[in-house]
């Protein structure tokens, strides 16, 4: 199990998850995992690993001591390097199975295909779902629209979103490539953005469209919405939704990401209703004897900060029972062709932190099939929500 040491990057982020919590949280999981059998009557034994993800140093040595010295099979958890390295070094150089978040197609495409899965999605195709529902609705028509994204998310810029943009007849403003580094040190960027923010006033750009989690943070959409308060904001992840949260909770008014749109599912109160929800907080109280949070209520720390309790228990839910989900039927003799045999042929498969529609098949190792038009809305919850703009949709290609 490898996780955020958020003690590490607590300056720059508003929204936590403690050491003592994610491990409590990933145990229960498979605690739960091994008191109904194991994975073909074999037990999941997990080693700890928490690492600062500011630089790609700490978590790409974590790749040598996982598969040499842990001599681990598989690698679950929040294994993010935006360079790509470390996940590359765990599934292509280690032949180890890698299932975690925050990975793009081009870091995927880089090792064994059916070695790297996720269960939620990627960027280039959530971006192309994202310019598909858009279209359907039209709510670019008569915009002038530049696209922001960082170095790490250049090719999703450049291979999916322009082109796709492009091809629904906008106008387009200038794109703009932030050199965003992971230190914390956003500098450099700033100024970039300076820029650009000049050139699209007199491209008369009203309409943005974000790329990648990094150029999606406060910091340059603040500074955006202070100099183009009119400017309609898309992006496409849903993790935007921790930066509106953290500026709601900070007292911001008007909060620059309300009404920000993007291709997500279940909105949180559907989740909190739904039977995923429920089998995963079930699983968590049990082995606890805590109640779980949902989504709809964010909770402070004494320090201001929020606690993402609910967002552990989502991703340690999901990775977890569907890393068990394959494994199990992989059967008695778990590999690596075996595993990727398996994932190529699965199809559809349950996905707890998500909605009712997820597949894995050849050359498709992003699960989640769950995609409508949402937005950002502060008055929902206590720091704000996604509200459903479109009805739910099965969308299993890009």
């Amino acid at each position: 199990m490898v996780l955020v040491d958020f003690k590490q990057i607590t300056q720059f982020t508003d929204l936590i998850r403690t050491d003592a919590d994610q491990k409590q949280i990933y145990q229960a999981f498979i605690d739960d995992i091994n008191a109904k059998g194991g994975i073909a009557g074999r037990k999941i034994v997990p080693f700890y690993h928490f690492y600062s993800p500011l630089g790609s140093a700490q978590i790409v040595s974590l790749c040598t001591a996982l598969a040499q010295d842990d001599n681990v099979f598989a690698v679950v958890g929040t294994f993010v390097d935006f360079s790509g390295d470390a996940q590359t070094c765990i599934a292509k150089q280690q032949h180890r199975v890698l299932m975690t978040f925050n990975l793009t197609k081009a870091i995927i495409d880089r090792s064994p295909p059916g070695l790297i899965v996720t269960a939620g999605d990627l960027p280039e195709r959530s971006a192309a779902i994202l310019i598909q529902l858009l279209q359907q609705q039209h709510t670019l028509a008569g915009k002038t629209v530049a696209v922001l994204g960082d170095t790490s998310e250049s090719s999703v810029v450049k291979d999916t979103i322009v082109p796709g943009l492009q091809k629904m007849g906008l106008h387009m403003g200038t794109p703009a490539i932030l050199s965003v580094g992971t230190t914390g040190d956003t500098t450099a960027a700033q100024a970039q953005l300076d820029s650009f923010i000049e050139k699209w006033k007199t491209e008369h750009v009203n309409a943005l469209f974000l790329s990648g989690d990094l150029a999606s943070t406060k910091q340059f959409v603040v500074k955006v919405k202070a100099a183009i308060p009119n400017m309609l904001l898309v992006a496409d992840n849903t993790d935007v939704l921790n930066q509106a949260q953290q500026l709601e909770q900070s007292g911001a008014r008007p909060n620059p990401y309300e009404g920000i749109l993007t291709a997500g599912g279940l909105t949180p109160k559907e989740y909190d209703d739904s039977a995923n929800w429920k089998y995963c907080a079930a699983i968590y109280q049990a082995q606890t004897h805590k109640v779980a949070p949902d989504a709809e209520h964010t909770i402070k720390t004494a320090a201001g900060k929020i606690n993402d309790i609910n967002g552990t228990i989502n991703d340690a839910c999901q990775t977890l029972t569907m890393f068990h989900d394959i494994a199990q039927r992989v059967g008695t003799y778990l590999n690596d062709t075996n595993w990727i045999n398996t994932v190529d042929r699965f199809g559809p498969i349950e996905n707890r932190g998500s909605g009712p529609y997820s597949s894995l098949h050849t050359g498709k190792y992003s699960a989640d099939d769950n995609w409508r038009l949402q937005a950002y809305d502060s008055s929902l919850g206590n720091t704000g929500l996604w509200k459903a703009v479109t009805p739910l949709q099965d969308i299993t290609g890009g």
